[in-house]
């Protein structure tokens, strides 16, 4: 692969080698939008109302929990607010990726919504701004054509696919997150994390209502860090 280094000194990948990742990620992830669309159908939500949250939420990981708190009978305001909590993270994306893109004020609302793990691990991997800004460009918009264009597929066919459940889909979600999330727990501290809100959740789902689970999962991270701080 050639390196291109810009007048500023900084290396940059190739156009052509930034969008093929940047679509590969793209494709991959957008089209578990299906499994969304359809779990979303099965929990009673309407086509039009599954495909309002894939439009205006975006963000895979807060739709699936949404979603799924309300399948298991959870109150609408604790599974919004577990959906909630899930994406706060977006906003910590959002404070690296506005000093790394450096994008002109009059894009940055449009780009905000666009914030997620793809897109900010995409333009993370890059070496300098302008490889950056393609990778999120090209990740972003094709993640959210077809996320939005799967979920409309998937609610319209949940009827002819039947329960989820016995085909798997609505393990989809959990799946795909997990699948984004694993590799980017490299330290000590971030595995104890997820560890430790991984035995929270699934410790306290039997006995507590549909979404407080997620809620509680929440307080691992300052727990863990409480603890580390103790220890140094």
């Amino acid at each position: 692969m050639v390196m291109r280094e810009t007048p500023q000194g900084v290396v940059e990948r190739p156009r052509a080698a930034v969008v093929r990742d940047a679509l590969g990620v793209g494709v991959a992830v957008g089209l578990s939008g299906f499994a969304f669309g359809v779990t979303a159908a099965g929990s009673g939500a309407s086509v039009l109302q599954a495909c309002v949250l894939s439009l205006l939420v975006f963000t895979g990981a807060s739709q699936f929990a949404l979603v799924g708190a309300l399948a298991a009978g959870g109150n609408p305001f604790t599974a919004a607010a577990g959906a909630f909590f899930l994406g706060t993270r977006n906003a910590f994306y959002g404070l690296r990726l506005s000093q790394l893109l450096a994008l002109p004020k009059p894009v940055r609302p449009l780009a905000a919504h666009w914030v997620i793990d793809e897109t900010t691990a995409v333009a993370l991997a890059q070496p300098g701004r302008k490889s950056a800004r393609l990778g999120f460009t090209v990740t972003g918009l094709t993640l959210y054509v077809l996320w939005n264009v799967t979920t409309l597929l998937g609610a319209l066919g949940a009827e002819a696919i039947g329960d989820t459940t016995v085909w798997g889909l609505d393990a989809a979600g959990p799946a795909v997150f997990l699948a984004l999330l694993a590799p980017m727990l490299k330290s000590s501290t971030e595995r104890a994390v997820a560890g430790l809100a991984l035995v929270l959740g699934l410790g306290l789902l039997p006995i507590l209502p549909a979404g407080v689970p997620v809620l509680i999962a929440a307080l691992a991270a300052p727990a863990v860090l409480w603890l580390k701080g103790r220890r140094s």
